[in-house]
C-alpha cells in the first residue's frame, strides 16, 4: 500500500556536500584572479614548524598557493631547535628586545642548525607535496648584506641589502625559494645570524610582494599583547604605528611589528598575522572573505 512517502535517495547528499565544495571554490575565485601571478613572503615558525598535521597543512598550502599560479617565497626560523641545541652545548640563550644575543660560539651553531638541519627538512616537507622547493640562506649569491646590529647581540645582523636576482630567478623557474636567515657582513665578510620576522620583511619590500604573512603562535594582533586581550582583526598602517608607540607591544611580536611597518612603508599592499596553530590558516586567509588573524593595510579605504 502506497503511503504517500518518498523513499530516501543516497545520491542527494552526497550532491550537496559537492555543490557546497563548488561554492567554495566559486567564492575563491575572485582571490585566484588577483593574486596570481603576484609574489606572498610567507614567515614559517612556531607550532607549525613542529607538529606533523600542521606541517603537512603548511606544506599543503604552499604548494597550492604555487600551483595556482602565486608565487610563495618562504623564510623560516628554527629558534626552538637552535635554543635545544646550545644548550646541548651548555650555552645558554639569550635575548634583548625578542632577538637573541649570538656570540661567535653560538654563531656556527645557528649556522648549522640553520642552514643543515632546518632549511633541507623544509625543502624536503615541500617536495613531499609536491612542490617544486629549493633551499637557499641568506649568504647565497650574496642575497642578504648586513652589518652588525647592536654590539649587545653579538653576531646579529641588520640588512643593508637584498639582492633579489637569486630570487627572480628561482621564481621565474618555477620553484618556491626556502631561505634560511643568515647573512654575510658587508664589512667584516663573516656570518651573521638575522631575525626571521626582520628578513621576511626585508625580503618583501625588496620583491614589491603583494603580502607579507606571518605564522605564529597567537590569535593575531592583539589591543594588549602582554595581556593578550582585544584581538584586533584588522589594523591600518597608520593604527600599526599607533599600538607599536603605545608599549603595548612585547617580545618576539616586536620585530614582527616592526617589520610590517617597514616593508608597508617600502611597498608591501598587505601583512598578515596569522595563528599557525590553525591548519590552513594561510588559505583561509588569503582565499576567504572572513579571513582569521589580523590583517594590516596601508590606506583607510582599503
Amino acid at each position: 500500500m502506497a503511503t504517500g512517502h518518498v523513499a530516501p535517495d543516497p545520491v542527494r547528499p552526497k550532491i550537496a556536500v559537492t555543490m557546497a565544495k563548488a561554492r567554495i571554490l566559486m567564492e575563491a575565485m575572485p582571490y585566484l584572479q588577483e593574486y596570481r601571478g603576484k609574489t606572498v613572503v610567507i614567515k614559517y615558525g612556531g607550532s607549525a614548524m613542529d607538529n606533523e598535521q600542521l606541517r603537512a597543512s603548511f606544506a599543503g598550502d604552499v604548494t597550492f598557493l604555487s600551483l595556482v599560479g602565486i608565487r610563495p617565497v618562504v623564510v623560516h626560523g628554527g629558534g626552538p631547535k637552535i635554543t635545544s641545541t646550545l644548550g646541548k652545548m651548555g650555552i645558554e640563550s639569550t635575548w634583548v628586545d625578542g632577538l637573541r644575543v649570538t656570540d661567535e660560539a653560538a654563531v656556527e651553531v645557528v649556522q648549522s642548525v640553520l642552514a643543515g638541519i632546518v632549511n633541507p627538512d623544509i625543502v624536503r616537507l615541500l617536495i613531499g607535496h609536491d612542490a617544486k622547493a629549493l633551499g637557499v640562506t641568506g649568504i647565497d649569491g650574496g642575497l642578504l648584506s648586513v652589518r652588525q646590529k647592536d654590539e649587545r647581540l653579538g653576531f646579529v645582523g641588520e640588512i643593508e641589502e637584498v639582492d633579489t636576482g637569486v630570487l627572480d630567478r628561482i621564481l621565474d623557474a618555477g620553484f618556491v625559494p626556502v631561505i634560511a636567515p643568515l647573512g654575510r657582513g658587508s664589512h667584516d665578510g663573516k656570518v651573521y645570524n638575522i631575525n626571521a620576522d626582520t628578513a621576511a620583511g626585508a625580503i618583501a619590500a625588496a620583491l614589491q610582494a603583494e603580502k607579507l604573512v606571518y605564522l605564529t603562535d597567537v590569535e593575531g594582533v592583539y589591543d594588549d599583547h602582554k595581556e593578550q586581550s582585544g584581538l584586533l582583526h584588522r589594523l591600518t598602517l597608520s593604527e600599526l604605528r599607533e599600538l607599536l608607540g603605545s608599549g603595548k607591544v612585547h617580545g618576539g611580536m616586536l620585530p614582527k611589528l616592526a617589520s610590517c611597518v617597514s616593508a608597508m612603508e617600502a611597498g608591501v599592499h598587505r601583512a598578515h598575522i596569522l595563528d599557525g596553530r590553525i591548519q590552513h590558516a594561510i588559505l583561509l586567509e588569503i582565499f576567504t572573505p572572513e579571513g582569521i588573524g589580523t590583517m594590516i593595510h596601508r590606506f583607510d579605504d582599503a
